[in-house]
């Protein structure tokens, strides 16, 4: 404390003449204060330029690149998959179900288009241009039909300005099947 005061009191001597010796404490760091004890000037902000980083391909402008998109659409789900062409590379890969909350919607073409469009987001950003289409339904020895959700995925696609080259149904036709789920008499209603 005595040295505070002494640092204090040298202070105040050589800036205005002022000597304290029977002052208080909180009078002296007010006056420290207050007579204008200056901080170093703040270091103004310099922007870094940060390097632009382009993901995908090296293509000119106008150029097509083109990835899978593997859409299986079944009853309970639809499933919007991009893959490059050989399909071992996932580019994105989103579900109807990662798009809604209530269970029963999974299917629905609401959620297979909000789907499609995260999918077509992802890949624009990778510079992927256009999309071969291989659509799936379940298949095997059940329904061969493809989901309620596939043409509005499809549709999705190819609104948010992705070009689409072929569209291909890779649904899995057996050519005899196992025994089909469902008994001797049929599955009865």
């Amino acid at each position: 404390m005595e040295l505070l005061v002494t640092l204090l009191s040298i202070w105040c001597d050589n800036q205005h003449n002022l000597k304290f010796e029977n002052v208080s404490y909180s009078f002296a760091l007010r006056n420290l204060i207050s007579y204008g004890h200056k901080m170093a000037p703040r270091k103004g902000k310099v922007q870094k330029e940060e390097p632009v980083i382009q993901l995908g391909p090296q293509i000119q402008e106008g150029e097509l690149v083109y990835g899978v998109a593997h859409i299986f659409a079944s009853f309970n789900d639809t499933f919007v998959h991009v893959t490059d062409l050989s399909g071992r590379e996932t580019i994105a890969r989103v579900t109807g179900g990662m798009k809604v909350k209530a269970d029963r919607d999974e299917a629905s073409p609401y959620a297979a288009m909000l789907a499609a469009q995260d999918v077509a987001e992802k890949c624009k950003l990778l510079g992927i241009t256009a999309l071969h289409i291989k659509l799936r339904a379940t298949g095997g020895n059940k329904t061969k039909t493809p989901g309620p959700g596939a043409q509005s995925a499809l549709r999705a696609l190819a609104r948010s300005s992705m070009k689409i080259g072929r569209i291909e149904d890779v649904t899995p036709i057996p050519s005899d099947s196992t025994r089909r789920k469902g008994g001797r008499r049929g599955r009865r209603l």
